[in-house]
């Protein structure tokens, strides 16, 4: 029986025992230095029937945090909605929970039902990072709120008062995008079939993913024989869609596709692994821009500014150029196109 995710399990344990039927549900996740994931159970006891534990499960879900409301803290309370949450959600969003939950270190230890906007606001105006980091914290203060409420652990919602607008215009760390000129786009070409890792620069070069969108795309979403794939996960709701492959970069789609690896990712590491944000970056993008002699500046969003910038050069209304990058716009957004807009999408794609 498969049961939904952070749920919890129950399975049987080897050997003859009396109560073989063990119940367990997760209680954190910790990304380690090596880009492995370490994660931490709590075993809720053990039955003799598998049926007596699951209604045993089935209890505990019904109330799974039975938490004295005047002693839980900041700290706990995400601890205990990160292991529920952490399963449903990508690596990379992971790592934007765990960043922001690193500038609540004034609050982690105070009782969760003690705190009120102005704690949140400290921790913002204390921050003195950039308007879009802090947009990611106050959606963390929403979830945990919202978390702490459905658990009877507080009765109102101070987060919805946090005031992240003032720092709109502000970004003391906003990075300039700099796209590839087609002097640098053709010297990429020229280093295409010396290094398989290039042509994933290409991949995203002609559709204009983020580079978290590819690492997280599973060869089960990819329809070569339709020439596009399907982005289940994007960091906004405009970003889950269908995405055209463009005939130049094709064969290395299909080149992927066919590589062995026991991996459901498209794209891998050497060892056929699954490629952690860092991991890539370091290891892989870094190295080649070096090897490709090409701006040591250079990051891997460019590839998707690129892409926009040679669209519209190529004459690409807005609207399509929206589409096919996953833009924000009105009635661009959760798009699954039909056939006949996907062929639209790939003949503007196909102009670059």
């Amino acid at each position: 029986m498969k049961l939904p995710n952070g749920y919890g399990s129950v399975y049987k344990l080897p050997g003859n025992r009396r109560k073989p039927w063990a119940v367990r549900v997760t209680v954190s996740r910790k990304e380690q230095k090596d880009g492995t994931t370490k994660w931490k159970y709590k075993y809720l006891g053990y039955y003799e029937s598998q049926a007596d534990a699951l209604v045993a499960l089935a209890h505990f879900n019904e109330n799974p945090y039975d938490l004295d409301a005047n002693k839980v803290t900041f700290a706990e309370v995400f601890e205990k909605w990160s292991a529920e949450h952490y399963p449903k959600v990508s690596q990379s969003n992971v790592h934007g929970y765990n960043a922001s939950f690193k500038l609540c270190d004034s609050i982690k230890d105070m009782k969760f039902n003690e705190i009120r906007k102005s704690h949140l606001q400290g921790v913002i105006d204390s921050s003195g990072k950039n308007y879009p980091t802090l947009r990611k914290a106050k959606v963390l203060f929403n979830m945990l709120f919202k978390f702490a409420m459905e658990n009877d652990i507080c009765s109102k919602d101070y987060s919805q008062y946090v005031d992240i607008v003032q720092y709109k215009e502000q970004n003391p760390n906003s990075i300039d995008r700099v796209p590839f000129t087609e002097q640098e786009v053709e010297t990429i070409w020229k280093w295409s079939d010396k290094n398989e890792y290039i042509s994933i620069i290409l991949m995203m070069i002609y559709s204009g993913v983020r580079i978290g969108e590819l690492r997280e795309l599973k060869k089960e979403n990819v329809h070569l024989e339709d020439k596009y794939f399907y982005i289940a996960k994007s960091k906004t709701p405009a970003g889950v869609r269908n995405v055209p492959i463009a005939n130049k970069v094709f064969p290395f789609f299909e080149y992927w596709m066919k590589k062995e690896s026991k991996c459901d990712f498209l794209i891998t590491t050497r060892e056929g692994r699954y490629f952690y944000d860092r991991n890539y970056r370091d290891s892989y993008w870094s190295p080649l821009m070096k090897e490709m002699g090409l701006n040591g500046e250079h990051k891997p969003h460019d590839t998707r500014h690129t892409c926009v910038s040679m669209l519209t050069k190529q004459g690409v209304d807005e609207r399509t150029i929206k589409k096919i990058v996953g833009h924000a716009g009105k009635g661009v957004t959760e798009q699954v196109y039909t056939h006949i807009e996907m062929e639209q999408l790939l003949e503007a794609i196909n102009l670059i």
